[in-house]
């Protein structure tokens, strides 16, 4: 099912902006050649932001060019991904797991291993072994296996942390496991996505609502504040598609999230179980979401609508940065645009552009 000619317009548009502006932008601005890794934030004039540098932001960069290099971007990609994987292992622990954060010296200041971070380690060591090959996959399976064996991932694909089952790590170990298995023969990965999935159909699925809360016990029972987040639902949708798993049941996901988190043509940011608006402020990350979700399923109108939605936290004074916090009141946070967007720029442009028939 290849996208109606609209479509085909916003990808070509999404792609230029990425590849004029965007990713000249934070590869010359948001790169350390003197001292390795990336900038956290560049303010909107394009500038660089000093501050530490969380493992997530090296990570992410590192999966967002090797991604921008699948989509045809002729700029340093190879040479950007090879500099990210290079400053991972700042972060490396003795027991194999990652601490969070760096001082731009390159010296870890927190060696704290959140399941977070873990995620997105062997995603950016899976978008490594595919454009520069090596040691990458032995690092990733040494990372895994030191997971399940300590049990921050459990068995049927928990992710414990602060006495709670955390849906969102554990959303991303679904998402780093889906991205080895594409590129590794190892059956471990497979079979890690599949517990993952199993898990958020038929332990966390709200019965009342068929929605994923974002905190449980460590029974699955859903804590009784937990949030319910419409960037999330989308998240979990397409990754459940993409893993073809879930089929009613991920685009409910995604309904909830159009039907019931979409206030002021944007993606708010949280409700509670039982589906009423809690946090009426928006994230970009979730517009990207929304837009993924939807390329996935192949919700054209809603895909649209989406794309509308993004384009007012692009709207900075300098072509490549973005807002990243709408206020319920309509107005933005000021405040310097975060690297780790990219991320979700990258993976949302990378399926509106599959939907379009480009990189598979």
């Amino acid at each position: 099912m290849v996208a109606p000619s609209h479509i085909q317009a916003l990808n070509a548009e999404l792609k230029a902006w990425l590849f004029e502006h965007a990713l000249p932008l934070w590869w010359e601005a948001g790169f350390d050649p003197a001292r390795g890794g990336f900038a956290e934030r560049l303010d909107l004039a394009g500038r660089t932001v000093e501050g530490p540098r969380p493992l997530r932001v090296a990570a992410r960069q590192t999966w967002a060019f090797a991604t921008a290099g699948r989509l045809g971007w002729g700029g340093p990609w190879r040479e950007a991904v090879a500099h990210g994987a290079e400053a991972l292992a700042t972060y490396a622990r003795p027991d194999g797991l990652y601490g969070i954060l760096a001082d731009a010296e390159r010296r870890l200041v927190d060696d704290t291993p959140a399941p977070y971070e873990q995620a997105f380690a062997l995603l950016a060591l899976s978008a490594a072994h595919e454009a520069l090959g090596g040691d990458f996959e032995a690092r990733a399976v040494d990372l895994r296996e030191t997971l399940l064996i300590t049990g921050v991932v459990r068995p049927d694909g928990g992710v414990l942390e602060r006495g709670s089952l955390q849906a969102n790590p554990m959303m991303h170990m679904l998402e780093a496991a889906q991205a080895w298995s594409r590129v590794s023969d190892d059956r471990a990965w497979p079979a890690l996505g599949d517990a993952i999935a199993a898990s958020a159909l038929t332990r966390m699925k709200e019965p009342a609502t068929g929605a994923l809360c974002e905190q449980y016990a460590p029974d699955w029972s859903p804590r009784p504040d937990a949030d319910v987040e419409p960037g999330h639902q989308l998240e979990w949708g397409w990754l459940l598609l993409e893993h073809g798993a879930g089929g009613d049941a991920a685009h409910r996901l995604i309904e909830i999230a159009e039907t019931r988190g979409v206030e002021r043509g944007v993606a708010i940011f949280s409700l509670g179980r039982d589906l009423s608006p809690r946090d009426r402020s928006a994230r970009l990350w979730a517009q990207t979401e929304r837009i993924h979700a939807h390329a996935v399923a192949g919700r054209w109108d809603d895909l649209s609508a989406a794309v509308e939605g993004l384009r007012r936290f692009l709207d900075v004074p300098v072509s490549g940065t973005w807002r990243d916090r709408l206020l319920p009141d309509g107005t933005f946070v000021e405040e310097a645009a975060p690297s780790s967007s990219l991320y979700h720029i990258v993976s949302a442009a990378a399926a509106l552009d599959r939907a379009c028939g480009g990189n598979r």
